[in-house]
């Protein structure tokens, strides 16, 4: 009986396996086994790659990355071109355009070359151990740029890249953008602006084992609160002459965002707070310097924080939010003031990206693989795709799986890169055989 029943169990699994098979054209059955082939080889790049340091602020590491990764895509027919970013004080992006056939589909690739390891950094080096390796970057983001890689190598070998319209633009300062980004995403932008369809290749979300699919990313946005008082002896506080002091007024203030801000997919932090006789914020914005004594009412104080949201109108509705609690209901004798950063803008959760979902989990269901369901994306960071958001529709997530991100514990999970790639490669074969929208 029981050889009866495991019969049964593989014979259908072999029947699911020669379903899906059978539901991929030619063309996509040899980019499976190219990808398959080509696996290890990618891993050889991505050890290559992840042992040359490019954190963002070292400029010559990101450019020398970079030129690792010239010879791969102008072997695929891309013609690339670098961009410096002297003027933000970056290294700059690395840009390849491959043309393919009029009319159709234009996609935009994402990723970026930087870490958030710098030369000082104690972790500098790839290790491997079975299907998983360790390194600066090795999934954040360099595994993703393999990944791409290994999608449009699959593409090749298969004749679909040759009609294919992409433009990839590799940022150098992904994890610390080059300031203002009106100059350091201008390329990124414009790109997006062109394309009919974005695909970020940083990692795989995954939950209890599953894959997830990401439509969305929150904004990444910086205030900072001053609050100012009347400098005085302690034993004066909460008089008409004196009034409440800085801190206090300072306290006010963060009550009342606690108390009238939450809303659904907002958070908001608090990170640095200072106040006393001075309160210096260095130029790097983190650390405050502070000087006074416990009998003196504190004439400043300053906070910086963050908030974060998932549309451009809660961004908008939450600042101005911000702003009226900051201007009403000074306690006495005190003022204040907020200063907004807008770094990273929002990816909301829209139809075209749910579009672009509903096609990978068509191939996923060709490819036998389970349906991707989309992530919270409360559980998602702020990155560049979220600069082109507004212009076109996207996906999140085409890397590989990883653990750690930005600490000395970052690994890769490099036994989803075959299957990434595929679902990479196919989405963009079938996206180059549908009419461009631009």
């Amino acid at each position: 009986m029981r050889q009866t029943i495991v019969k049964a169990a593989l014979c259908g699994a072999m029947l699911l396996a020669t379903t899906a098979q059978a539901a991929l054209s030619p063309a996509e059955q040899k980019i499976g086994g190219s990808v398959d082939a080509g696996h290890e080889p990618a891993i050889a790049l991505l050890e290559k790659i992840v042992n040359q340091n490019s954190g963002s602020m070292n400029v010559a590491g990101v450019k020398a990355v970079a030129d690792m990764l010239r010879p791969e895509f102008e072997a695929l027919g891309f013609t690339v071109s670098w961009k410096p970013m002297d003027q933000v004080k970056r290294a700059g992006h690395f840009i390849a355009v491959h043309k393919g056939k009029a009319g159709t589909t234009k996609m935009l690739l994402i990723g970026h070359l930087d870490t958030v390891f710098e030369p000082d950094s104690p972790f500098q080096t790839f290790k491997r151990d079975g299907d998983w390796a360790a390194g600066p970057g090795v999934g954040d983001d360099k595994g993703g740029v393999v990944t791409m890689l290994l999608a449009l190598k699959a593409m090749q070998a298969a004749g679909t890249l040759k009609n294919a319209n992409i433009e990839v633009v590799l940022t150098g300062d992904e994890e610390d953008s080059g300031d203002p980004v009106s100059i350091s995403r201008a390329d990124l932008i414009a790109a997006g602006k062109r394309a009919d369809v974005a695909l970020d290749f940083e990692g795989l979300s995954r939950e209890d084992g599953k894959d997830m699919g990401s439509i969305a990313r929150r904004s990444s946005n910086s205030w900072t609160l001053t609050t100012s008082g009347k400098s005085a002896h302690s034993s004066g506080i909460f008089s008409a002459a004196a009034g409440d002091g800085a801190v206090y007024e300072m306290a006010r203030i963060i009550t009342a965002f606690r108390k009238e801000l939450p809303e659904p997919n907002l958070t908001f932090n608090v990170g640095l707070i200072g106040g006393g006789q001075s309160a210096d914020v260095d130029e790097d914005g983190v650390r405050i310097a502070v000087t006074g004594k416990t009998n003196i009412i504190p004439p400043i104080a300053v906070a910086k924080g963050d908030f974060r949201t998932l549309s451009q109108d809660q961004t908008e509705r939450v600042r101005a939010k911000m702003q009226a609690i900051v201007d009403n209901g000074h306690l006495p004798g005190t003022g204040a003031s907020i200063a907004f950063d807008l770094g990273y803008p929002s990816m909301a959760p829209t139809a075209g990206n749910r579009a672009l979902l509903g096609k990978l989990n068509g191939i996923n269901k060709d490819l036998g693989l389970p349906e991707m369901p989309e992530l919270d994306p409360l559980k998602r960071g702020a990155g560049d795709i979220s600069f082109v958001a507004q212009y076109v529709d996207g996906l999140v997530g085409l890397g590989l799986a990883s653990t750690g991100d930005h600490s000395p514990a970052e690994k890769a999970d490099l036994s989803t890169m075959p299957r990434q790639a595929k679902r990479a490669a196919m989405l963009m074969t079938r996206l180059s055989m549908e009419k461009g929208r631009k």
